[in-house]
């Protein structure tokens, strides 16, 4: 059963820094690429960042600079280290495959930005 487990948010202050961690399954995340997407409440669910099996990393404009996304092949984990939070990071934080084709979503975690 594929699963993905997110973790690692909180409440923070803005300007504060948070790091996400998603765990999957072995054999979906040896073989793709990663994401993690953000939904704020009453919104879509955004993708914020990804990064390829090789490590080649992409991000949304808004987040250029103060995320940054990272894996560990051999734990089947990915990270989403966020510095220089704004309230407008806030939201629940969502781990997936990029592009169209998705997993079943997980839990999620929550991040509040505190202004």
């Amino acid at each position: 059963q594929v699963q993905l487990v997110e973790s690692g948010g909180g409440l923070v202050q803005a300007g504060g820094s948070l790091r996400l961690s998603c765990a999957a399954s072995a054999i979906i995340f040896r073989t793709n690429a990663m994401a993690w997407y953000r939904q704020a409440a009453g919104n879509q669910r955004d993708l914020v960042a990804s990064i390829t099996r090789n490590g080649i990393t992409n991000y949304v404009d808004a987040v250029k600079g103060r995320f940054a996304i990272s894996r560990d092949n051999a734990k089947n984990t990915v990270y989403l280290q966020m510095n220089s939070l704004k309230p407008e990071d806030t939201g629940v934080y969502y781990c997936n495959l990029p592009g169209n084709t998705l997993l079943a979503w997980g839990q999620g975690t929550q991040v509040t930005v505190s202004s």
